[in-house]
């Protein structure tokens, strides 16, 4: 861990969702590829994952360096949307292994919860509400709140505004690299909770903690 984070000094724990709370993540990365299919561009793993958490603002050029420029990036967004809600509606969705737990704890010992994601207010309110958690937040703020998303750090510092905190008064938990270095360049403390990747040693520079699931993050706090 990062020896210049206190954890006595935390009051809030702020979540992505896609991923973190939420196992949507690997629907995220089947519909992108999906969708690209569709119109005749093949997305491969490496570009779905580099998309996770990341903001509109930096996807276009992304996708003109990747599959040219007729392709457009609102038009392949929709159709995963599409894909992806359809699934939801047919299938549903589940919480990442340790979310309610932790949840519970957080605010039976007075933490503040909060979420920050990359997706709109409208499919944010959905997707907690279709699994019951839309009541345990004291804020959701999202990307569409902010100038920049995530890999900037634009999210989690109003985030920590919002909440009336200091950024290192609040943990960050994500599972992507993308919301790792936003929350880490924020001055959070970053604990990330793989989903479809392990961090590499590069990302391990931004991470104060590694957990299994999220349940390990409420010992952390109670052996702060």
């Amino acid at each position: 861990m990062h020896t210049k984070y206190d954890l006595s000094r935390i009051k809030a724990v702020i979540f992505d969702l896609d991923g973190t709370l939420l196992d949507t993540e690997k629907l995220l990365f089947r519909y992108w590829r999906e969708a690209a299919a569709r119109y005749g561009y093949d997305m491969s793993p490496e570009q779905a994952l580099t998309l996770r958490s990341l903001t509109h603002r930096l996807v276009q050029p992304l996708f003109t360096e990747w599959f040219g420029e007729g392709c457009d990036y609102r038009e392949l967004r929709a159709m995963r949307l599409k894909l992806m809600q359809e699934h939801i509606d047919k299938y549903g969705v589940e919480k990442k292994k340790g979310a309610s737990e932790l949840l519970g704890f957080l605010g039976n010992n007075g933490y503040m919860r909060a979420v920050a994601t990359a997706t709109d207010e409208e499919r944010a309110g959905k997707l907690l509400r279709s699994v019951g958690l839309d009541g345990c937040f004291d804020r959701i703020i999202c990307a569409t709140m902010v100038e920049w998303g995530k890999p900037k750090p634009d999210i989690y510092l109003f985030a920590a505004e919002q909440l009336g905190l200091s950024p290192d008064e609040c943990i960050a938990v994500e599972d992507s690299p993308n919301g790792i270095i936003s929350a880490h360049d924020a001055g959070c403390f970053t604990i990330m909770v793989p989903d479809l990747t392990e961090p590499d040693e590069e990302l391990k520079k931004n991470i104060s903690a590694v957990c299994g699931d999220l349940s390990e993050i409420a010992e952390l706090l109670k052996n702060k």
